[in-house]
């Protein structure tokens, strides 16, 4: 699976996170962050869901500076390691399989169904009969004393057997399912770390007592419950009242362990989340970490790519958004290079914030919020036009740029679904507005009036993507140049296809 993320044979081979998209996050699908050959199917190697869930949710909500800066460290320290990776990625199928990440914490967290009040009175019984069973064999008391002791187990087990049969019946499925996730956190207690996320980690499997020899434990009293289904052992489980100790002895466990099940498994996730990024920095060793500014709204970028390119097919460009130039109107020709360059901006800047490795030689950013109109559609169902969705859209970026973290704004192709006046008018408004709030971003175009926004908005700036033709065939170098496009080649493609213009 490494070898084929580095060949660029991964589309369609790992989990593509379908499951985490929706219309109404401001980014993930125009960014191809989820979906069939998306960053998530690239970067994912988390084999448990709690993992891939929260690698998710790295992606689509952007870390503050600090803890960013913790993921690096820690992603740092997972890179080379390849054995431990390895390993987490075997077990993890295992837990993948069998370990149901909602329902086993539930069990676990569960109210009790036996009261730990009937722990010595049942002791007491059961040592009572054993005792008038030994005295009557030894002639000191009469038989009856032993029949009533054991008429008195009946009744008590009578009375509780219900409970009994709920405890025992429904700790087989997650003591199986714990006993296998315990494979995976013995792995994990073994390894040393050095990092301090890593550390802390660790420290919540090992505790006072490792989370695998604790799940063990109960594993033997799962067993030991069992004994009672065996004939010959029967007799002797009624005399001791071993169904009904058994029980007492997993909501014991249940009571002293229940609540640490949930923080494995946020352990174990959160780990996987770490080494899905860490495999991703091994296998692109010449991506660099970003540098994260603590304040301010700023990218600043040096030879950017797009991660999901190959190499050989990325074209990289320099990008610097910040107090000097906030806004980036990027005007070019169909097929330039412009929407690719917004998802190239979008697209590292999602995965810097989520603690990985970007594909530039160097980026230096702040902590955003990214937001784009790259994939808006209209909908027949719902009755909404593009240019509906896009203003949607619009009015969410503006309420986040409201809050406390300054929006990265990349918009394609800006009201184009409206006539040229209003949408000259309402783009400056728009922007006029994110600006305002602190917000920098790009705007794509094939609108030259529009390139005019530049000048008048002051701090911003134009850059464009130029092409040849010849002959039929149109060329592109997707190349970043500074300044305003000057032709078009919406004739010469139209040509190109036959159509007599």
């Amino acid at each position: 699976r490494g070898l084929a993320r580095v060949d660029g044979r991964w589309i369609g081979a790992g989990e593509t996170g379908e499951r985490f998209l929706s219309d109404d996050h401001p980014y993930a699908a125009d960014l191809d962050l989820f979906g069939r050959g998306s960053l998530f199917e690239l970067l994912c190697t988390a084999r448990t869901l709690p993992g891939a869930d929260l690698l998710a949710r790295w992606l689509l909500a952007p870390a503050a500076a600090a803890e960013v800066r913790a993921r690096q460290s820690a992603v740092r320290e997972l890179a080379p390691r390849l054995d431990l990776r390895e390993d987490l990625a075997v077990l993890g199928e295992d837990v993948r399989a069998e370990v149901h990440a909602e329902r086993l914490p539930a069990w676990a967290e569960a109210p009790r169904a036996l009261s730990s009040a009937l722990a010595v009175p049942a002791a007491a019984l059961a040592a009572a009969a054993v005792s008038a069973l030994v005295l009557w064999f030894a002639g000191v008391v009469h038989g009856l004393a032993f029949a009533a002791a054991v008429l008195a187990e009946w009744a008590v087990l009578r009375a509780v057997r219900g409970r009994v049969e709920s405890v025992l019946g429904g700790v087989e499925r997650p003591g199986h399912e714990l006993a296998v996730l315990a494979e995976l956190l013995a792995r994990l207690e073994r390894e040393g770390f050095e990092d301090p996320r890593l550390v802390g980690l660790r420290a919540a499997l090992v505790g006072d007592v490792r989370a695998s020899r604790t799940i063990r434990h109960l594993s033997k009293l799962v067993e030991r419950a069992g004994w009672a289904q065996n004939q010959l052992f029967a007799p002797i489980a009624f005399l001791l009242l071993w169904k009904l100790q058994a029980a007492l002895a997993i909501e014991r466990w249940r009571a002293a362990h229940g609540r640490e099940v949930r923080a494995w498994i946020a352990a174990a996730a959160e780990l996987e989340a770490l080494a899905a990024l860490a495999g991703h920095a091994f296998l692109h060793p010449d991506d660099p970490f970003p540098e994260i500014a603590d304040a301010g709204a700023l990218y600043e970028a040096e030879a950017v790519g797009h991660p999901l390119l190959p190499a050989a097919r990325c074209v990289r460009n320099d990008v610097r958004l910040g107090p000097e130039a906030r806004l980036l109107v990027v005007s070019g020709s169909n097929m330039s290079g412009k929407s690719t360059l917004l998802r190239t901006v979008g697209a590292n800047a999602a995965l810097a914030l989520a603690g990985g490795p970007v594909r530039a030689r160097r980026l230096r950013l702040s902590s955003l919020q990214p937001g784009a109109t790259l994939r808006i559609q209209d909908s027949l169902a719902e009755g909404r036009s593009r240019f509906w969705a896009e203003i949607t859209r619009l009015r969410q970026l503006m309420d986040l740029a409201a809050g406390p973290m300054p929006v990265l704004f990349l918009l394609d192709e800006l009201l184009a679904g409206t006539n040229s006046r209003d949408r000259r008018a309402g783009a400056e408004a728009v922007l006029r507005a994110l600006l305002a709030r602190g917000a920098i971003g790009m705007v794509t175009t094939h609108d030259l009036a529009l390139s005019e926004l530049a000048a008048a908005l002051g701090t911003a700036a134009n850059a464009h993507f130029e092409d040849e033709v010849h002959g039929s065939e149109v060329v592109f170098d997707y190349r970043l140049r500074p300044g305003v496009v000057t032709r078009s080649n919406a004739l010469a493609l139209m040509r190109a296809v036959g159509l007599e213009v």
